[in-house]
């Protein structure tokens, strides 16, 4: 009687194999940020931060109003999207 083997890889068909290969490969791929892209994340994330602050400040009345409006409005339409 021939030995079983454990070996995954065998028993799995070409389609099966391939997807395991996707997966190792999408799983093992960490990138690695170079400094200047670390440094650039970075400053971005603290803009993103500061702007809708700044943005508040320098905005008239009117200006606040339409805004909130808009943003009203689609708050609106995806509520009426769901149900």
């Amino acid at each position: 009687m021939p030995k079983r083997t454990r070996n995954s890889t065998e028993t799995l068909d070409t389609v099966q194999n391939a997807r395991r290969v996707f997966i190792e490969a999408v799983e093992s791929s960490e990138t690695q940020l170079t400094i200047v892209q670390q440094v650039m994340r970075e400053m971005g994330a603290k803009g993103g931060k500061i702007g809708g602050k700044r943005r508040l400040e320098t905005m008239t009345d009117e200006q606040r109003r339409r805004s909130a409006r808009k943003a009203a409005k689609a708050r609106w339409a995806k509520a009426k999207k769901t149900a």
